[in-house]
């Protein structure tokens, strides 16, 4: 599979990742986002070439700017400062999972500032409560659960201190026709069962697994229905009880969807998680409500939405990053017969996961 980086670049300036693109044309006005630049950060890890060290190094500068003294990171970066008005709990579990990812590299100074980055987040990290930043988190841990040391002991209880959050909100959501860990299903919904699927490959807990394969399952009957992926939409997300909204579907969500059957795969060598991964995929090429593609070949972007008449032309960084992310993923899947992981490029991928 050959992986376009042209609009990656293009989205790309000393700064960081732009967030919102003008149609194909990057938005200088709309800033820089941790989410975005932690993203970035972990496709850029994953890449391979002469230009892979410079925008992991743009990209990890900007993180570092970000996190402020007490370990957590401002979101959003506009007319040369960092301001508050849109920090979330799910930017610092991003943050943290990118740099956890970036611990593992095989150049020092990354290894050694992402490492020294998520370390300072943790004291912050612990109290989260939002579970797809618990799970961003999580994930960040079973990713690297050797950040330290000294920490390490540490790491693992908090690391099971979190399956067991996660759990016990899918004990107190779930029903008979009802397998989820809240009573809606919004965006990013892969993370929850993903995180804990790496958790079990972590620490072999049973529970975890059970639960992850049940709320994998539950998606997978929901989401496949049609015989392609139909991501819930945003115009109102879906509340249990009602009926899964088709519009707007996110490209951010696909990917989130592709990533959690493959970390299955992984933890698990079942082959129909394989090929639900690439069927996840294959929304981004076409196999979605519209039969539309959402990639675009003459710029190498990704279009922001799936709308009820057609696509949302613009091509901003989430959109851009999630396709890439699920190209990374699914394509070291099929051409080593494993998962990838988001780790790209490390000294320790054969003994992490």
């Amino acid at each position: 599979m050959t992986i376009d980086y042209r609009h990656l670049k293009r989205m790309t300036d000393e700064g960081g990742m732009l967030q919102f693109a003008r149609l194909n044309m990057p938005d200088t006005d709309s800033g820089y986002t941790v989410d975005d630049n932690a993203r970035a950060l972990l496709v850029a890890l994953n890449m391979e070439g002469e230009e892979r060290r410079e925008l992991v190094g743009v990209y990890m500068r900007f993180l570092d700017a970000a996190q402020q003294t007490d370990g957590r990171w401002c979101n959003w970066k506009l007319n040369g400062r960092f301001v508050t008005a849109i920090d979330s709990d799910d930017s610092q579990g991003r943050a943290f999972l990118s740099c956890c990812a970036a611990s593992l590299c095989e150049l020092q100074d990354v290894r050694e500032a992402g490492r020294r980055m998520a370390l300072r987040a943790l004291p912050a990290l612990v109290a989260l409560k939002w579970p797809r930043s618990v799970a961003y988190t999580l994930l960040g841990i079973c990713l690297n659960p050797g950040l330290s040391d000294r920490r390490s002991g540490a790491l693992a209880g908090v690391a099971r201190d979190f399956s067991n959050y996660l759990i016990g909100l899918y004990d107190r959501s779930r029903h008979r026709n009802w397998h989820w860990f809240e009573d809606d299903l919004t965006y990013c919904n892969g993370i929850l069962p993903h995180a804990l699927f790496a958790y079990y490959s972590f620490a072999q807990d049973r529970k975890a697994l059970r639960v992850a394969r049940d709320t994998l399952g539950f998606l997978t009957d929901a989401l496949f229905a049609r015989g392609y992926l139909s991501i819930v939409g945003n115009r109102g997300w879906w509340h249990r009880g009602t009926e899964i909204p088709c519009y707007d579907q996110q490209p951010v969500d696909a990917c989130s969807t592709a990533l959690a059957y493959a970390r299955a795969f992984r933890a698990t060598g079942d082959s129909q998680y394989r090929s639900l991964a690439e069927l996840a995929y294959s929304w981004y090429q076409g196999s979605n409500i519209n039969r539309i593609s959402l990639y675009d070949a003459t710029t190498g972007g990704c279009y922001d939405a799936l709308i009820p008449d057609g696509v949302n032309l613009n091509q901003g960084a989430e959109s851009l990053l999630s396709l890439l992310l699920s190209q990374q993923v699914i394509s070291g899947m099929t051409s080593t017969g494993q998962d990838t992981e988001i780790r790209g490029r490390t000294q320790e991928a054969g003994s992490q996961s």
